[in-house]
């Protein structure tokens, strides 16, 4: 008998273990104010032991969090209590989407669809702020997208050296499965006093912060069959005035769009745009830039980002077959409409059509993509893509296209160690039917301590992607002024060995080998460049670091390349580059904080030396003042001697958590270019804006080029 009781106990325990936790559905709503002094959360489970992340991943959290969670059909609720040591708070910014990294805060992480592909993150800081994002899969990982929005609220408090944090999500603003009633969920706090981050489930610092293979599975008891809202809509009105000073020319315009966002399911949104104005969006960070190629720069405009893991992952980064930021580049967009998300548990599909404008440069073009997204099994995921891109004249289409067809097989094993990806792509362009293929095969390993990955590409020469990023497959001929297209091979391995100090007083981890090898052949498999890279790096305990990093490049020089810009071109030839570069990083939870960095080394016929330095002043919760400066003096010899000077200061100001002034001032000498951008914003209602942006800019002498001032105003209505 003694030995039955202690079986069926042994089997209830098992059982309740393995059951997920719930998010219970109860009817009582709450006022959203940060003192959780309702009822309700008496009522509802507590989830706690948080364990260390960084920057120690053993044992647990010696700063415990509480959180509760439950729903009423129409918000998630969450309430969480951070047990602090003290009364301080530190925040780095009173502004909306701004990395909440550098500031104490509770961040939640949303699985709705719990298919680990793509998820959502609400974040606020101690003073209210509040971050949403999305949570993308990459080629190697995850990362996040700060310029997706929602509209939830949130609210804080501080009891003694308590930290209160009430947040409510609307389902309206999540994509899920009605019919599945599990999300997976994920819970972190930031403590950037003693730069710690702790985690709801136990995770090895090694991998991604977001990953969402970590998420722990939540069942939603009651969850809602629709959404209570079917309807966004956010009409906009812009005023804007330029002058150009050169051409003595000037122009008014008031314009207005329409954004729309319909519900067609908890899990499918149709996304639709007309006249579309992205004025809002942060500029562009410029860059130095001394390669042969194109540089890359992330997508901001929100038409384009729910569920954009869909689209921007049909390749690999550096060849892929759909870049967003391509669509609108050379002509305004009159229109487009995206459907996006789930049509059954395990399938998810994307539609994107947008039209742009005929203007005197560029004749009318309809973009169109399509991509089916399929989980095979848990640890397999198919995708199929067609991008066509197409000249039109009123609504006919015309014989002048760009299409791409391919196939991605993604793998991730059930311990979380090893990713495999594998693409392929075909291009068909009007008269070219040859040598238009992409396959691209690649692994990465990760274990805590030790990573290491491996690809093979081909690109073949009539790859075309008008659509897409493939810089390496374009290259301009200086002594010729042509641009040439050629396909080629490359390889890359990489390995890298950290070990963790997490007894030491001193140090916090030492990055032993990091080494990476590319390798570039043409399409015949002729070698053309091999680059090695070799970096280390000491990290104390505060999370300062000190390192080094060694390049080293053979470069077989096919054309001409007039890397200063002064008309003298290097001759077609081998060439070895090499570059040393050391650094020191100081920690990231200081009033000041600061970066710099010192490079010397063989650069073609001549050489190089570079420094760099940041520094980031944080007069919070008031101000925050950035400067960073890069310089590059290079000397070839015969062919001249050039100095790139790239300056960047950026200035905010926080009236409060609605209303702030940002001013970015750049200079880039490469570019010509020294520009002023100053933007007063205000969010009087959530996700509806009041923007006031003037811009000015000169040449690299400080002579004027053209100025202008925009008033942009929107309103969401949520039907």
């Amino acid at each position: 008998m003694k030995r039955i009781s202690v079986i069926l106990l042994f089997w209830i325990s098992c059982n309740v273990c393995s059951q997920n936790p719930v998010i219970p559905f109860k009817k009582e709503g709450i006022t959203v104010d940060g003192i959780l002094n309702e009822s309700v959360w008496s009522e509802v489970p507590v989830h706690t032991n948080f364990y260390n992340l960084l920057p120690s991943d053993e044992g647990m959290a010696e700063n415990q969090t509480e959180v509760k969670i439950f729903h009423d059909g129409n918000f998630i609720y969450i309430g969480a209590v951070y047990y602090d040591t003290t009364e301080k708070q530190q925040v780095s910014s009173l502004k909306r989407d701004v990395s909440i990294g550098l500031s104490d805060a509770f961040v939640l992480v949303l699985d709705t669809q719990h298919q680990q592909q793509s998820g959502n993150l609400f974040a606020v800081n101690t003073y209210g702020t509040q971050v949403d994002a999305l949570v993308e899969r990459g080629e190697s990982g995850f990362g996040l997208n700060f310029s997706w929005n929602a509209v939830w609220k949130a609210n804080t408090s501080v009891e003694g050296t308590k930290k209160l944090y009430e947040i409510a999500i609307p389902f309206k603003a999540l994509n899920f499965d009605n019919k599945e009633a599990k999300f997976g969920v994920q819970f972190y706090v930031r403590d950037i006093k003693n730069n710690s981050w702790t985690i709801f489930t136990d995770i090895s610092r090694n991998y991604p912060t977001f990953d969402l293979r970590f998420t722990k599975t939540f069942e939603v008891e009651n969850i809602p069959k629709k959404g209570i809202s079917r309807f966004a809509v956010s009409p906009a009105v812009v005023a804007n005035y330029q002058k150009d000073v050169v051409n003595d020319t000037t122009e008014t315009a008031l314009n207005a769009s329409l954004d729309v966002q319909y519900n067609v399911s908890s899990s499918l949104k149709l996304d639709a745009t007309i006249l579309p104005d992205f004025s809002q969006i942060d500029v562009d960070q410029q860059v130095t830039n001394l390669s042969r190629f194109s540089v890359f720069f992330p997508e901001r405009r929100n038409f384009f980002l729910e569920n954009a893991d869909l689209f921007a992952n049909l390749g690999p980064r550096d060849v892929n077959p759909f870049y967003s930021r391509r669509i609108g580049a050379d002509s305004d967009i009159q229109f487009g409409i995206k459907l996006s998300g789930n049509i059954a548990p395990k399938t998810r599909i994307g539609v994107l059509n947008a039209q742009t404008e005929k203007n005197t440069a560029m004749q009318a073009q309809n973009f169109l993509v399509l991509v089916a997204e399929q989980q095979l099994l848990q640890q397999f995921t198919a995708t199929g893509f067609v991008v066509n891109k197409q000249k039109t004249k009123s609504l006919n289409f015309l014989n002048d296209y760009n299409r791409v067809v391919g196939g991605n097989l993604n793998f991730r094993s059930k311990n979380n160690k090893w990713i495999g990806t594998s693409n392929f792509g075909m291009s068909f362009t009007d008269g070219i039917s040859e040598k238009n293929k992409f396959y691209n095969i690649g692994v990465d390993y990760n274990d805590r301590g030790v990573r290491g990955s491996f690809s093979f590409k081909r690109v073949e020469g009539n790859y075309l992607t008008e659509v897409g990023f493939t810089p390496r497959l374009y290259t301009f001929d200086a002594l010729n002024n042509v641009l040439i297209r050629e396909g080629y091979l490359q390889t890359t391995g990489a390995i890298e060995y950290t070990k963790f100090y997490d007894t030491s007083k001193v140090l916090n981890n030492v990055r032993y080998l990091n080494y990476r090898n590319t390798t570039y052949f043409d399409i015949s498999g002729v070698q053309n460049q091999m680059s090695h890279f070799l970096n280390s790096a000491v990290f104390f305990k505060n999370l300062s670091a000190v390192y080094y990093v060694l390049n080293f490049d053979t470069i077989d020089l096919q054309y001409g390349f007039d890397v200063l810009g002064n008309g003298n071109a290097l001759l077609p030839q081998q060439y070895q580059n090499w570059n040393v570069k050391v650094g020191y990083n100081s920690a990231n939870n200081q009033q000041v904080r600061y970066r710099f960095n010192l490079q010397k080394g063989r650069f073609y016929n001549g050489e190089k030396i570079t420094g760099g330095a940041y520094v980031n002043y944080q007069l919070l919760p008031f101000a925050n003042l950035e400067l960073s400066y890069d310089i590059n003096a290079i000397n070839l010899k015969e062919l001249g001697k050039e100095t790139f000077h790239l300056a960047r200061f950026t200035g905010e100001v926080f009236l409060n958590n609605r209303l702030n002034w940002t001013t970015y001032v750049q200079y880039n000498n490469q570019q010509n270019n020294f520009n002023i951008n100053s933007r007063l914003q205000w969010e009087y209602k959530p996700l509806s804006y009041v923007y006031l942006v003037v811009t000015d800019n000169f040449n690299k002498d400080f002579n004027r080029k053209d100025w202008g001032i925009a008033l942009k105003m929107n309103y969401r209505f949520d039907f």
